[in-house]
């Protein structure tokens, strides 16, 4: 993991990728909104990946969502957030809404018994493109009905992707009603959410 400076912002770098940075949230925030605006009273929101929070910030902004809790592996992440992140996402970590895990996401899921009405994953840059190999199985079919079963009834799953994920897609298609949405990017390609519903 690496993290650069440029100027007051920040870039999060994995195995020479970069995956985020403070000055462009546009998608991340999507990646809830979109999910909030598809159910009627979502209570309790899970969000995989606290990257540099702006998820996590937006789901706070909805005055229904009760609990947001967020799984995040990487030890760093969760330190450079309380050093430098936080002042670009509202301190969303210090609510008292929030309650973060620690833990492999993959891993997480398979084991926990809960129920959330939203689940929104930003892991690594999406399904074509994992930097860390152990995070394919979440998009597997294995990983998608693990997904599944923690959704409470008129649940929704939205994923973030670098690409269309067209292969991806069709693989939640047997489970979810799913639609992919375009967010513009302010430079280069858009970023992509693939929200699934039963």
């Amino acid at each position: 993991m690496q993290l650069q400076r440029r100027g007051h912002h920040y870039e999060l770098i994995s195995n020479g990728t970069f995956l985020m940075a403070t000055y462009n949230g546009d998608s991340e925030r999507a990646l809830i909104r979109f999910a909030l605006q598809h159910h009627p009273s979502a209570r309790r929101v899970l969000i995989g990946g606290l990257g540099v929070g702006f998820s996590l910030a937006e789901a706070l902004l909805d005055p229904e969502v009760e609990q947001v809790t967020v799984v995040e592996i990487e030890p760093l992440v969760i330190l450079w957030y309380r050093e430098y992140f936080w002042q670009h996402s509202s301190n969303a970590l210090d609510d008292p809404r929030t309650r973060l895990i620690r833990a492999d996401l993959v891993e997480w899921i398979s084991q926990v018994e809960e129920r959330f009405d939203i689940i929104c994953l930003d892991i690594d840059n999406g399904p074509d493109w994992t930097v860390v190999e152990s995070n394919r199985r979440l998009y597997t079919e294995g990983g998608i009905q693990s997904l599944k079963k923690l959704l409470a009834p008129d649940g929704v799953i939205s994923f973030w992707s670098a690409s269309p994920a067209d292969t991806f897609k069709h693989r939640l298609e047997t489970f979810f009603r799913v639609e992919t949405i375009a967010i513009p990017h302010f430079r280069g390609s858009p970023d992509y959410l693939l929200l699934a519903r039963v």
